[in-house]
């Protein structure tokens, strides 16, 4: 076998990018933090930063999620119910583009993570301020309608801000977000991510809103209700019941064993 040469090839760094999808007043919204330092600076981007020497992808995105959101990773193979602290967290996507980032060769490992509503966030490392911001702001309108892709290359990371229109996120990071988003309409159809989005006991009408934001659409209460309870297993009974979102004491449920919805419940067309 020849010696390898290690500087034949050229540097390059790895770093994570963290597409974090939470339901606020009804509305599906991301975290993002303002950068303080350049490139970039004084512009809106996902949360992330440069993999350590001694940390995989994993450790490092999860590292990153704890720092940025006091959010633990969830193993998805844990029985339910997930902890307090607890957030859904996968590998979205790696993006590679020689000139995405004008200091150097960086590749970046986005990774999707959800969790119910969360508090407000603060800023940190090189961002001087963070908030959750609406997934329609940054996308623009097309977000809610379904049309991720369309939103992404308008918003795309050269491209200016347009009076009226989305905001210009910082790098590619309107590409990963738009991944992001439609990775989770995705997998809501036929999975129980969309559980993900709600605390450990939830009503079915809870449930529904996460699908209605996710999705930007409004649904059938009781086609809704009669679908995700009619998968054996999908949703648990918690033993009780809550006022909170007002009128009758509505029933408590828990995600439970069934990772499937089956049939799937396609979202609709809009």
């Amino acid at each position: 076998m020849p010696p390898y040469d290690p500087s034949a090839y050229p540097p390059f760094a790895v770093t994570v990018d963290l597409v974090v999808l939470t339901v606020r007043r009804h509305a599906l919204c991301t975290l993002v933090v303002r950068r303080g330092e350049s490139p970039y600076q004084g512009r809106w981007a996902l949360p992330g930063g440069f993999v350590r020497a001694e940390e995989d992808l994993g450790a490092a995105a999860a590292r990153e999620l704890v720092e940025e959101t006091g959010l633990c990773a969830h193993d998805p193979a844990a029985p339910p119910p997930v902890p307090s602290n607890g957030a859904h967290l996968e590998q979205l996507a790696t993006y590679g583009a020689p000139d995405r980032d004008p200091r150097m060769r960086v590749v970046s490992v986005a990774h999707l993570a959800l969790a119910p509503d969360l508090p407000a966030p603060r800023a940190g490392g090189d961002a001087n301020s963070a908030r959750w911001a609406p997934v329609e702001e940054l996308l623009g309108e097309d977000a809610l309608a379904g049309r991720v892709e369309a939103a992404a290359a308008a918003g795309d990371a050269g491209s200016e801000e347009k009076e009226g229109g989305p905001e210009a996120l910082a790098f590619d990071h309107a590409r990963i977000l738009a991944d992001g988003v439609e990775r989770a309409r995705s997998k809501i159809e036929y999975s129980s991510l969309a559980t993900a989005f709600c605390p450990p006991e939830f009503t079915v009408g809870e449930l529904r809103r996460v699908y209605e934001a996710v999705w930007g659409v409004s649904l059938d209460p009781r086609n809704f209700h009669r679908k995700v309870t009619g998968t054996p297993g999908f949703l648990v009974p918690a033993g009780g019941t809550t006022t909170r979102q007002g009128g009758r004491p509505a029933q408590l449920f828990r995600a439970g064993g069934a990772t499937l919805l089956n049939p799937p419940m396609l979202r609709p067309e809009v």
